[in-house]
């Protein structure tokens, strides 16, 4: 009952904040509560643009997608589920361009790994994916992780210690820790990634060209992990576990025949493929907001 009037208030403030600022334009990212900002934005004229990260768009790029000057996609497929009034343009998502200026050599010092072995990074985020870690743990008590492999295994803060210590004595070739701020560093030796399918970690393991194994949060909303993952899948850049069948799939074992059966390397070639020629999507969405304002302002000044 509380919500209309929640919307209203939220409009009505929004409705005096451009009063105040006048913005030239409004750039939405998707959450919800950029809704009230681009619909006033809408509302008054005002140019708006949306940057949609994930392959199944969310609710404010659905409803507004009509609206907006240009969308701009993490995902090409995500134009699928969009009015065909909607302005697109596939850019991918932003990422830091330090990410994929990580060196191997100080990766490999850094972490004490050894150099004639393949890399596997495991990631689950700064708070870590549960179903991951268990099933990492679970696989390397199977001694699954083949003597050429090792391991880079961030954990997540949450699970550091349960993992640390059921881990010490069956982790013999790698490193594990609960979090790393200098991803540079986790995606430069990596040959291979275990990780979730959420569109930033697929946007940094795309521009960092690491093939992936992807697990997809099973409750991310309207399960858009999944479809990214998918999306993935079919560019031949991931291969996709569900978690509900993480208990049937040995998650090293599989990465680290993908590694040895050549599998792995034609992802990182489709991955190439994918990157080459195209500018980084920051780029691209920067200038094009830079022409959309300029425009507005000349077609002002020419009323």
């Amino acid at each position: 009952l509380a919500l209309p009037f929640i919307v209203a208030g939220a409009l009505v403030s929004t409705w005096r904040l451009f009063s105040r600022f006048k913005p030239d334009i409004v750039v939405g990212t998707g959450g919800y509560v950029s809704w009230p900002v681009a619909r006033i934005a809408i509302a008054r004229s005002v140019p708006a643009v949306l940057q949609e990260q994930n392959s199944y768009p969310g609710i404010v790029t659905r409803q507004l997608a009509s609206y907006a000057n240009h969308i701009y996609l993490g995902f090409e497929g995500a134009k699928e589920y969009l009015p065909t009034s909607a302005s697109t343009i596939w850019t991918g998502n932003p990422v830091r361009p330090q990410l994929t200026e990580g060196s191997r050599t100080e990766a490999y010092t850094h972490f004490n790994l050894d150099p004639t072995r393949k890399t596997i990074l495991v990631l689950g985020g700064s708070q870590g994916a549960r179903g991951i870690n268990n099933a990492v743990l679970a696989s390397l008590k199977q001694h699954a992780l083949s003597q050429d492999c090792q391991l880079l295994w961030q954990t997540g803060k949450r699970d550091f210690e349960g993992m640390h210590a059921q881990a010490k004595d069956v982790l013999t070739r790698g490193a594990i820790f609960p979090f790393h701020d200098r991803m540079d560093l986790l995606y430069a030796p990596a040959d291979i990634a275990v990780a979730r399918a959420g569109a930033s970690t697929i946007a940094e393991l795309t521009a960092c060209e690491v093939p992936s194994v992807l697990i997809p949060f099973p409750h991310a909303t309207a399960d858009h992990q999944h479809k990214n993952a998918e999306e993935c899948v079919a560019q031949g850049c991931a291969s996709l576990v569900s978690e509900n069948s993480l208990d049937e799939v040995d998650i090293l074992r599989k990465a680290c025949e993908m590694i040895h059966s050549g599998e792995a390397e034609r992802m990182r070639l489709a991955i190439q493929h994918l990157n080459r020629g195209r500018r980084p999507a920051v780029d691209v969405i920067a200038e094009d907001i830079l022409r959309i304002v300029a425009d507005n302002q000349r077609s002002r000044e020419a009323r």
